[in-house]
């Protein structure tokens, strides 16, 4: 059985500059803007998953809204007609020696305690996730659905696949 890996808040003083998960940008918007997104901008959260002092996997959140008319027809029924509150994961990832022991679930669901938290205290109606390509089987294995893709393109980078994960989903 694995063993848990403490989870918390980024602190100011963390050392992200050695951190990597085989994800130039991942690992980019850790070392780089995480800090600032969290500390300066406050438009985000990133919780660290820590083994031995070295911050081995995080997961960035924020509010955000889920538009109604991506929701699929049956999932839209009885919903109101403007935009949800939802919290976003923003941003997950493991290093890459520590990948496949369970730390990316474990900040996963992380994540969607803490919706469940702001479903109490604001107003939630579940967790949408821009996944990337290589990770919408993980997403799907714990429910998430594709979302119906409004507009936007990337250019040359993988094209993300909006995901939605009911609140009523969330394993309580």
């Amino acid at each position: 059985m694995r063993q848990a890996v403490p989870i918390r808040r980024l602190e100011p003083g963390d050392d992200r500059n050695d951190f990597t998960c085989g994800n130039i940008d991942l690992d980019r918007f850790f070392q780089r803007f995480a800090g600032l997104n969290q500390f300066r901008h406050h438009i985000g959260v990133t919780y660290v998953a820590v083994e031995a002092r070295a911050i081995v996997g995080f997961v960035t959140v924020s509010p955000s809204e889920l538009d109604v008319a991506q929701l699929t027809e049956s999932k839209r029924k009885r919903l109101p007609k403007y935009p949800l509150p939802v919290l976003r994961l923003a941003r997950l990832a493991v290093r890459t020696d520590r990948q496949g022991r369970g730390i990316g679930l474990q900040l996963l669901r992380a994540a969607l305690t803490l919706a469940q938290q702001m479903s109490k205290d604001l107003g939630c109606a579940g967790v949408v996730v821009d996944a990337k390509p290589d990770a919408l089987s993980f997403y799907e294995k714990y429910g998430f659905e594709q979302l119906e893709v409004v507009a936007g393109q990337l250019g040359d980078r993988p094209q993300p696949i909006p995901m939605f994960l009911p609140i009523s989903s969330i394993p309580t």
